[in-house]
């Protein structure tokens, strides 16, 4: 995890300036695998978001992998951001790496008050995923 987040830095950390990050984030987002259209309904809903977003997480051979898509460009970005660290985790590993990476490289302090909510939100989402993949996990041993 600690990789990611450091590839993360990198690749964020070489613009200087916001509107090149922004063009980096987005093309993160275009990065994203393709949303499951099944999956595309309200339970999968990140609650919060002022626009859609979606993340579906499947638990395979005790990791997490996690499938995200959303309506606005910017936000997808964000997801893919978030997708990138997070995906292909054990719910440890998720539980225990913070987003302060996304301060560090300057995405929160340019997000409007909604844009940092849904971003909570998308966190929040994630780290309940992976308690109860955690507990699933538990049960089974």
């Amino acid at each position: 995890m600690t990789e990611r987040v450091n590839q993360i830095k990198q690749r964020l950390g070489q613009y200087s300036d916001w509107e090149d990050r922004y063009k980096e984030l987005i093309q993160l987002g275009k990065s994203l695998q393709n949303y499951p259209e099944d999956k595309r309904d309200e339970k999968y809903k990140v609650k919060g978001c002022q626009s859609q977003v979606w993340l579906y997480p499947e638990l395979r051979d005790g990791r997490v992998y996690f499938f995200g898509d959303s309506d606005a460009v910017l936000v997808k970005g964000i997801v893919g951001l978030l997708l990138s660290v997070y995906s292909d985790a054990t719910p440890d590993e998720i539980l225990t790496t913070k987003p302060e990476f996304l301060k560090e490289v300057g995405i929160t302090e340019h997000l409007s008050m909604n844009r940092s909510n849904g971003l909570a939100a998308m966190m929040k989402q994630i780290q309940m995923y992976a308690l109860v993949f955690k507990s699933l996990n538990q049960q089974k041993a």
